[in-house]
């Protein structure tokens, strides 16, 4: 904010970077980790909902001080970002601490209370002691292996850690390949090149749509399911594309009613990305870990994440101006896109499982046991027997 030149506003935007660096890796996994098993999909998808918030906010901000005349254009929308970190360093003082990294170092009875506080139960409640149960067995399992690197990441073993963290590191890529920030970075431009006035406030709409959208993604996460959703909206997705890259090639700039179906197809792909692969796969990159190398793992999932992120806000201007050294594509990028969302629909096929419903131990034992084709099926199986072994447990509680 106090840069006068482009060497030190480009220091501040690092030093900004490995922030938002850390929290991208820390905040989907605490929430994990924290989440009773029912909403955890919900609780994580938050997390997507106030980035689409952040971006809507920002578009408003931008639209107000784009036309001013000196440095507050640029000043005040960076400026307006240290309430929000204000607000970020004062409420993690009132978290409780994650219930794993509290039963790893022996400390059960605060793990114990933290999860009621969480979940709005007595510590001494026999769910309680059924949960933090399964979490101390599963820590007992992984503490026989021992703490993970990052060479570990990629063994070999019979759990398949490599198999879920490079489904991970895929899944973050893809989120970002499906060309959603082509729109948000670029789609001003794209608007205004595409002969649409208004283009400013077209973003801003986008960015409504994106907000609005995230609250199905995050009561459906649920209870569809995650591999459905993904399914649903890779599938979504790739309709919605296509169909802007084969209107915008058919018809002209000046034919307007060509161009509200363009912008209406550019918000109907936005509402699908929104509810599906927006939240959830922050969701399941949050779950498909085990604890031995779940922080490492998810670091180069959410790496994986900002580096695509970087590729395609760098590559973008290459691909659609025209110009000496650029491929002039224009609208007929969104053909790419269209074709990496079918890569999508094959990754969530081959590679995502469902995880609805079932503790972060027991994906451990999902993963162990069957494939993500028939991982529906084998999860409802084991859900049906955690409700059998934790309600006999709650009876010798009782006892």
């Amino acid at each position: 904010m106090a840069a006068l030149a482009v060497p030190l506003f480009v220091a501040g935007r690092v030093f900004a970077g490995i922030g938002v660096g850390i929290i991208s890796c820390l905040v989907p996994m605490y929430q994990s980790e924290c989440s009773p098993k029912w909403i955890r999909g919900a609780v994580v998808s938050c997390y997507q909902w106030a980035i689409t918030i952040g971006l809507l906010l920002a578009s408003i901000v931008n639209e107000a001080t784009q036309h001013r005349p000196d440095h507050s254009s640029w000043r005040i929308p960076i400026g307006i970002q240290f309430a929000w970190a204000a607000v970020l360093i004062i409420g993690m003082f009132l978290l409780p601490e994650s219930l794993r990294w509290l039963i790893a170092r022996g400390r059960d009875r605060d793990a114990a209370v933290n999860l009621g506080r969480l979940i709005g139960m007595s510590s001494d409640d026999p769910e309680i002691t059924v949960q933090l149960n399964e979490i101390r067995s599963n820590l007992r399992a992984e503490e026989a292996i021992g703490n993970g690197g990052y060479i570990d990441c990629f063994r070999g073993t019979h759990n398949k850690i490599r198999f879920r963290v490079l489904t991970g590191i895929f899944l973050q890529a893809w989120q970002q390949l499906t060309g959603i920030n082509f729109i948000f970075y670029y789609g001003t431009t794209f608007f205004q090149r595409s002969g649409i006035s208004n283009s400013f406030l077209i973003s801003i709409a986008t960015n409504v749509v994106n907000v609005g959208m995230t609250i199905p993604g995050i009561y459906f996460v649920d209870k569809a399911g995650r591999r459905s959703l993904l399914l649903i909206g890779a599938a979504g997705m790739l309709i919605c594309e296509y169909t802007v890259a084969v209107v915008g090639v058919a018809v002209k700039d000046t034919n307007m009613a060509g161009q509200k179906v363009l912008i209406a197809f550019v918000c109907i792909y936005i509402g699908f990305f929104a509810a599906t692969w927006g939240p959830v796969s922050w969701v399941v990159t949050s779950e498909i870990f085990p604890l031995n190398v779940r922080a490492k793992a998810m670091s180069m999932a959410t790496a994986s994440n900002w580096l695509f992120n970087f590729a395609i806000g760098y590559a973008t201007p290459y691909l659609v101006n025209s110009g000496k050294g650029n491929l002039n594509l224009g609208v007929k990028v969104f053909f790419i896109w269209g074709s990496t969302c079918a890569g999508c629909l094959l990754l969530t096929y081959f590679c995502i499982p469902e995880t609805k419903g079932l503790s972060l131990e027991a994906i451990d034992v999902l993963y162990q046991n069957t494939t993500p084709v028939h991982s529906v099926a084998y999860g409802r199986r084991l859900k049906a027997e955690q409700q059998e072994s934790g309600s006999q447990e709650r009876l010798t509680e009782k006892a």
